[in-house]
């Protein structure tokens, strides 16, 4: 599974029971896809329904706590994820860690504990525009990544990595193809040296306002291994095209 594109959709604050069919419609598509992992993160109040009723794809959560139970009202657990039918979960996406104060060392702890549940774990990261524009893009998404990503025995092949620059997440800006290839060789190169030779595996998403329209360019570039998507993964036929994106390129 690790060397195929991952199309993961995040659908983040968005969806009730009428969604599902959405999700049901991804699901029948995934079939004509087997080149592709495909999976979309509900929200939780949807993740015991959506495994109900989707087969093929991926479901997972959009965050969980380090802790597997206790006094934290209106938190989850990756225990709770797990238990709704989730197969991995979103952890440091940046409006968790903007809106919540979330730290590297937090969201280190969150992967650790989707882990110990039995998820696979998808770690964000990603650089502000005014860090970009200070030239400092690289070294702040070096640190997150050093800080952030779980460690131990067997980690490698469960973790995925999103790359986010803040800046384009749900705005329709797109980083240049150079910029977005220069990032994912830097990422890249901390995940070897991390994990060692390991690191040349772990998948490296993209992500922020990934669409149709520029999915095959963003996917082909190298060391991108997937997308991790926002917006367009709302409604099957716009989530779907990125899917058949991803299909294309591996078809050759």
């Amino acid at each position: 599974m690790a060397s195929l594109p991952y199309i993961v959709g995040n659908w983040k604050m968005n969806g009730t029971r009428a969604m599902l069919p959405e999700a049901r419609a991804i699901d029948r598509a995934a079939a004509r896809f087997p080149k592709v992992q495909v999976a979309v993160a509900p929200p939780a109040t949807l993740i015991y329904r959506t495994r109900e009723a989707a087969e093929l794809i991926g479901v997972g959560g959009q965050d969980c706590h380090t802790q597997e139970s206790g006094a934290y009202t209106g938190d989850i657990s990756a225990v709770m994820l797990k238990d709704a039918g989730a197969d991995f979960t979103i952890v440091g996406h940046s409006e968790r860690r903007a809106m919540h104060g979330e730290t590297d060392g937090v969201v280190q702890a969150k992967a650790q504990a989707a882990l110990a549940a039995g998820l696979a774990v998808i770690v964000c990261v990603g650089e502000t525009e005014a860090e970009r524009d200070a030239g400092q893009a690289v070294a702040v998404v070096s640190g997150q990544i050093e800080g952030s990503l779980p460690r131990g025995d067997g980690v490698v092949e469960k973790v995925s990595v999103a790359y986010e620059p803040v800046w384009a997440i749900g705005t329709g800006r797109v980083p240049s193809i150079e910029d977005v290839a220069a990032m994912h060789a830097a990422i890249r190169e901390q995940l070897i040296a991390i994990y060692g030779a390991d690191g040349a595996g772990v998948r490296i998403l993209y992500g922020g306002s990934v669409k149709a329209e520029n999915a095959a360019e963003l996917l082909a570039v190298a060391n991108v291994g997937g997308a991790l998507v926002g917006g367009a993964s709302l409604t099957a036929e716009s989530f779907l095209a990125i899917v058949g994106a991803a299909a294309a390129l591996e078809a050759g």
